[in-house]
């Protein structure tokens, strides 16, 4: 079974080259199309098979081959009009925010045979997590497929459609919000007195630390509580933190980025 990429974006070059790196999906199954010339280069760099347009790739594609949507979601429409019907029952993957599986088969006539997936942006460096979810017309071993695509550049967890919106306010934002709180690590440290460059290396290393840790032990009240002592640095920090309504203000920020993924199906 062959892959056609639509859409040669950064989390579409993320997946077909951990694909590559890990042995997860050979080289010589990938199809890409792209118009963006110097995209479809780097693509066929890896050993990929380019085109510039959706509907050329499709028609060289066989029958059991697979369609991986890597566009944005605002040009599903648009692709409707190009491939809409044209896909002859092949299994679509699709990884189009807020979409729903029943949007992009209503859209593209995949006769629900739609898997939904959400990887996150650490995919690129392998450490990616995707969630995914198949359509009624799913067959045996469709979503199994799509684990071993996704599995290429991280972990992999199977949930119900309806908890989609939920992962992606977690999982699919969840890394800005460590880079916001990064950035906001920096800036203390300047105010504290430490120069730029070291505030800034600081931050990094200390998350990119505590990230190592998470992975050894998924527990993170645990690690929190490693790292407190009474009446210590780290408790007055928390004390702060905690009193500002910080927790509260997480639970809020990934409830509104859930919200906006369940309206985003409706607007596209």
């Amino acid at each position: 079974m062959a892959i056609g990429v639509i859409g040669g974006g950064n989390m579409a070059e993320a997946i077909v080259g951990g694909c590559l790196r890990s042995g997860a999906v050979a080289a010589g199954v990938w199809m890409v199309a792209e118009p963006d010339g110097a995209k479809r280069a780097r693509f066929a760099g890896m050993g990929a098979g380019v085109f510039g347009s959706a509907a050329e790739m499709v028609g060289a594609m066989g029958a059991e081959d697979a369609v991986l949507l890597a566009v944005k979601p605002q040009s599903l429409a648009g692709l409707g009009g190009e491939v809409g019907g044209k896909l002859g029952g092949r299994l679509v993957i699709s990884i189009l925010a807020g979409m729903t599986i029943g949007k992009v088969d209503a859209v593209l006539g995949c006769g629900g045979r739609v898997v939904r997936a959400m990887p996150n942006t650490p995919a690129r460096i392998g450490l990616g997590i995707t969630a995914v979810c198949g359509g009624a017309g799913v067959r045996e071993g469709d979503l199994a497929a799509a684990e071993r695509v996704f599995g290429g550049v991280g972990e992999t967890v199977r949930l119900d459609e309806e908890q989609m919106d939920a992962f992606t306010a977690v999982a699919g934002s969840g890394p800005a919000y460590v880079f916001l709180l990064t950035e906001w690590m920096v800036r203390a440290g300047e105010e504290a007195g430490l120069e730029r460059d070291v505030a800034l290396e600081s931050a990094r290393r200390t998350v990119i630390g505590a990230a190592g840790l998470l992975g050894e032990d998924a527990d993170p009240a645990v690690l929190r509580g490693a790292v407190t002592s009474k009446g210590g640095t780290t408790a007055a920090a928390l004390e702060v933190l905690e009193g500002g309504g910080f927790g509260a203000l997480v639970v809020r920020a990934v409830l509104a980025a859930r919200d906006r993924g369940r309206a985003l199906s409706g607007e596209v």
